[in-house]
């Protein structure tokens, strides 16, 4: 091979990264490399990556394999170990050109593959300009890293490092461009995206930004959270999902468990009480807004009954698209030394919690049925209404936008008939 591959494990946060990791190690002169970009949110992300990395050596004997991301930032020395692997670079080296100048020679020891510094010791995040987001019709900004809370069960910020932002004006010359670039859509994405800006001078919030974002670039047509902590949302952001049809009807939510005990054994700043409130309100503002959310299964001391109001709370919310994690103990949290539970009940409840996830999909599908909705085509075939439900693309180009009536769906995403298509 020839040139720089970029391999993206987990968030949108790390797709936009990549991009500028890229652009650096094509800066530095980097060549014939496979950079890996990894997550370390649960144990299996690990596993996939290193299992990943081991495949692209067999085949790719010849290249330079380096490792990074929050794998490489939390677990440097598993990665640094494996033989397969010439060199580690820890979450803020990625994003340097000079990191990929000095990586040493192949075949060093595990100690010198070793590029990883304190991330706590980091205390902003560098505006990172970007062309293109490889692959995506819609275009992810970074505009917060890291993160200030610990939640019990969650290593990330030992990867990411504390909450910092990056400054309104750096988003908004980002956000114009893409838009430039003929990106109609733009997904804000941070560790804790909804704690944008308390570090910045006169503290704005990520609504104030979103709002200064559609205010100077009006050619953004669709803009999007990647996810948010609704106990942080704040009025802006109220006012955006009530009164700004460019912003979109869709949020997805970090609620983890609905079992009020779980919840503070987690360490989450809010009930289950707090999440339907803020579902409720959001509806009634917003009437066709649709939900994601997060919850973990088999949290450490979770019973029968703790279990059950995480899938009432499913339900009483109307999620619309469940993303389930099996608890993964991460070595280094206070929930790795809680009382476990046995992995086949772990794996068993996860299922059961996918299986309800699947039922309030179909739901939704059937809401959505007779409805007119707006689409945006993906690369690949199909595309998103505004509520950020797939749909068939009907043929059209991707970033094609067009008006659809759903006439019906196949379980997995809503069928239509064209109306009509927005102009390029």
């Amino acid at each position: 091979m020839t040139g720089v591959d970029v391999i993206t494990f987990g968030c949108r946060l790390n797709t936009y990264e990549s991009e500028v990791i890229k652009a650096e190690a094509s800066k530095a002169g980097l060549d014939n490399a496979l950079i890996f970009n990894t997550c370390a949110v649960t144990g299996e992300a690990v596993r996939q990556a290193r299992q990943a990395i081991r495949r692209a050596r067999r085949d790719n004997p010849q290249a330079r394999i380096i490792v990074t991301g929050c794998g490489a930032q939390t677990e440097g020395a598993t990665f640094a170990q494996m033989p397969e692997v010439d060199a580690v670079l820890g979450n803020e080296e990625k994003l340097k050109a000079e990191s990929f100048a000095r990586l040493p020679d192949f075949g060093v020891s595990a100690s010198e593959k070793l590029q990883v510094n304190d991330i706590m010791s980091v205390r902003a995040t560098a505006p990172q300009m970007v062309d293109v987001i490889d692959g995506h019709v819609r275009a992810f900004i970074q505009v917060q890293n890291g993160c200030d809370h610990r939640c019990t069960f969650c290593i990330i910020p030992y990867g990411r490092g504390n909450s910092r932002s990056v400054p309104m004006g750096a988003v908004v010359e980002q956000a114009r461009r893409l838009a430039e670039n003929g990106y109609r859509e733009i997904v804000l994405t941070g560790v804790d995206a909804t704690s944008y800006g308390a570090d910045l001078p006169g503290a704005p919030t990520l609504g104030q930004l979103a709002k200064s974002i559609l205010r100077n670039v009006p050619e953004i047509l669709r803009l999007r959270l990647s996810s948010i902590d609704s106990v942080e949302a704040d009025a802006h952001l109220w006012d955006l999902i009530a009164e700004e049809p460019r912003f979109m009807p869709h949020l997805h939510l970090s609620l983890q468990h609905g079992d009020n005990l779980i919840l503070k054994r987690m360490k989450r700043r809010h009930s289950r009480e707090d999440a339907i409130a803020f579902v409720r309100r959001a509806r009634e503002l917003r009437p066709e807004i649709s939900f994601g959310a997060d919850i973990i299964a088999g949290f450490p001391t979770e019973t029968e009954e703790m279990f059950d109001n995480s899938a009432r709370l499913a339900e009483e919310c109307g999620i619309a698209k469940l993303h389930v994690f099996p608890y993964s103990p991460r070595e280094g949290t206070p929930a790795a030394r809680m009382p476990a539970l046995d992995r086949r009940l772990v794996k068993e409840r996860a299922a059961r919690l996918r299986e309800a996830g699947e039922r309030l999909h179909r739901a939704h599908l059937d809401r959505m049925v007779g409805s007119r909705q707006t689409i945006l085509v993906e690369n690949t075939g199909l595309a998103h209404t505004e509520n950020f439900t797939l749909c068939e693309g009907l043929g059209l180009a991707p970033r094609s936008l067009a008006t659809v009536t759903v006439t019906g769906h196949n379980g997995k995403h809503l069928v239509a008939d064209r109306i009509q298509e927005a102009a390029a």
